[in-house]
């Protein structure tokens, strides 16, 4: 700036005694207003704005805080300023002072997400990777000193970007605690986004009101699991909705028969392709009636039973489950005894193993202990 605009600068700030803010920017939190020499004429008109509040620095200490509305700066309107400066009967030569403008309006969809996955045990996939991101929503608090005494300072164009990392820290911390006691399971997170916002959002509170802050609106909006896990619950999903396997490739090769009788391949007399087309639309016919009427099956033996297996406590500890073979070996070791503790499906509770019917043969069949 030259030195003609410096002389017009100082004669409009000297002249000139209209205090306000004017806010053209969407994230701007705190402004000083620009006074030379921080000047003030005892009469000046301050205009405080919907959603803004002013503060009045002198030498380092809060002094008068202004609401929204226009006032005279007198010794009237002034009562911690004149009580610092020890004027008792008024004031003529001008003062210096600074004065804050803060805003008090809704902050909104500020962005949080996490840099790096977040590791943690989920109840049907075991330790998986997790990625999250969503929305938050603040405002300066009731006391807007103590925002600038905890994370403003003295800082003259204070904008969301001097507070945005602090507060995305609170929020990842508090967001990977919750999430590793919460103990949902992956799959039912989306069905529990809203329940989860809440509660981290009351868990958010305190951290954010230390700083002068509240925090209106926390939201989760997406919660992801590693790409190679996602792979695989599509073809989990993909299986489960073409349901039998057998019966859907059964299905296939028929279609696949039917296709080739109904274009049969160049060449062929046509004897040989009325044969063809004729054998593939019987075993297309045959397969499909299989499929559709399992039960028309004939010669098909039943499947083998499953065997009866239990569990056994050897050492205070929880084995098995075995089989009858398995059974009969820790019997021959002596780890299984008729007073040993055994389970199986169906049973209500531990018993010993010489009350269960099942396994009384096993303990008939064992000769005495030699003499």
């Amino acid at each position: 700036m030259g030195l003609l605009g410096k002389i017009k600068e100082k004669a409009f700030n000297e002249f000139i005694d209209i205090i306000e803010w004017l806010d053209e920017t969407p994230d701007t939190i705190i402004w000083r207003f620009p006074r030379y020499q921080n000047e003030i004429k005892n009469g000046a008109q301050l205009t405080v704005r919907e959603t803004q509040v002013a503060v009045l620095v002198d030498q380092g200490k809060f002094a008068d805080v202004y609401q929204p509305g226009r006032y005279e700066l007198t010794t009237a309107n002034m009562p911690i300023l004149t009580t610092l400066r020890g004027w008792k009967y008024g004031f003529n030569s001008p003062f210096k002072v600074e004065v804050y403008f803060i805003n008090t309006k809704q902050f909104l969809n500020l962005k949080w997400g996490t840099q790096n996955p977040i590791m943690m045990r989920d109840p049907e996939f075991g330790p998986i990777r997790m990625r999250a991101f969503g929305t938050y929503c603040f405002k300066v608090g009731s006391d807007p000193t103590a925002f600038i005494k905890n994370v403003a300072g003295t800082d003259g164009n204070f904008t969301t970007d001097g507070i945005r990392e602090q507060l995305r820290n609170f929020i990842l911390t508090k967001f990977t605690d919750h999430l590793a006691e919460s103990r949902i399971a992956a799959l039912d997170m989306a069905a529990n986004l809203n329940e989860f916002s809440a509660a981290l959002q009351d868990a958010l509170h305190t951290d954010f009101e230390e700083l002068g802050i509240d925090l209106t609106k926390f939201l989760i909006e997406n919660i992801s699991l590693p790409e190679e896990v996602e792979k695989a619950l599509d073809k989990r999903t993909s299986m489960g909705i073409l349901g039998d396997m057998n019966k859907y490739t059964q299905y296939q090769f028929a279609e696949a028969l039917k296709a080739g009788a109904e274009n049969p391949g160049k060449g062929g007399t046509p004897a040989g392709d009325a044969m063809g087309m004729g054998m593939g639309f019987a075993m297309a016919g045959q397969m499909a009636q299989q499929m559709f009427n399992p039960q028309q099956q004939q010669g098909a033996p039943p499947p083998l039973p499953q065997q009866k297996t239990f569990y056994v406590a050897v050492n205070g500890q929880q084995t098995g489950p075995f089989g009858t073979a398995q059974l009969q070996q820790l019997l021959t070791q002596g780890q299984l005894t008729p007073q040993s503790l055994v389970w199986t499906q169906g049973m209500t509770a531990w018993s010993a193993a010489s009350t269960v019917a099942e396994l009384s043969a096993l303990f008939g069949s064992t000769p005495p202990p030699l003499p």
